[in-house]
């Protein structure tokens, strides 16, 4: 377990120097355009209202980077369940080498979409697809993982009291694969639910500033 929480640690702390050193170099550009010289025909009274879009923009860059990069994991993810899937199914293996997948995975199959059409919600900053994106995330994305996680219990526990194991993949306990796979998802999920949610806030506000001017 701490093996897993603890890139995500490390990954918490590299977003946060870096929206640091974004937020350090926002001020040290507001610092420059105080001191140097004043336009023409302005009094310097917008000078709020441009920091609070270079802060907007700033903030949406970032979380975006952030939600193509757990994006990219979550497809890697998608395509190992995927595979396992086809080459039960196709009998492309033996299933004593690959088991037969567990009923979480094929409900899993749609979290594809999710992420898809959040990709497509962030080059026009498009705020419905990304509600949309969200909602689909929690009934396509997490709702499958949460079932798993209860469906696989009992055998977990067989296998922890008893070493009784059932399904393999490619000699491993198919379980305990699966649950790592799951552990692992859920963060994935976890993480392009919190930011998505963040750059949301980040262009209402800025929808907003811009209905103001």
């Amino acid at each position: 377990m701490s093996n897993i929480l603890l890139p995500s640690l490390i990954k918490i702390l590299c977003v946060l120097l870096a929206r640091f050193i974004s937020s350090y170099v926002i001020w040290k550009s507001a610092m420059a355009s105080r001191a140097g010289p004043r336009a023409a025909g302005t009094d310097g009274s917008d000078f709020k209202h441009r920091e609070k879009v270079a802060s907007h923009y700033q903030m949406s860059a970032s979380l975006k980077s952030e939600i193509k990069k757990l994006t990219v994991v979550h497809f890697f993810i998608w395509i190992l369940v995927a595979a396992q899937v086809a080459v039960s199914h196709l009998n492309l293996v033996s299933h004593d080498l690959v088991a037969m997948p567990y009923q979480w995975e094929y409900p899993y199959l749609l979290s594809l979409l999710p992420s898809f059409i959040g990709a497509l919600a962030l080059p026009k900053n498009n705020i419905s697809y990304l509600v949309i994106s969200m909602i689909s995330a929690g009934l396509f994305s997490v709702a499958p993982l949460i079932f798993g996680a209860m469906e696989m219990f009992p055998l977990a526990q067989q296998l922890y009291r008893h070493g009784k194991v059932y399904r393999f993949i490619f000699g491993f306990s198919a379980v305990s694969v699966m649950y790592l796979l799951m552990v692992i998802a859920i963060q994935v999920h976890a993480w392009q639910i919190y930011y998505s949610k963040k750059l949301l806030d980040a262009w209402f506000n800025s929808t907003q500033e811009k209905k103001k001017k």
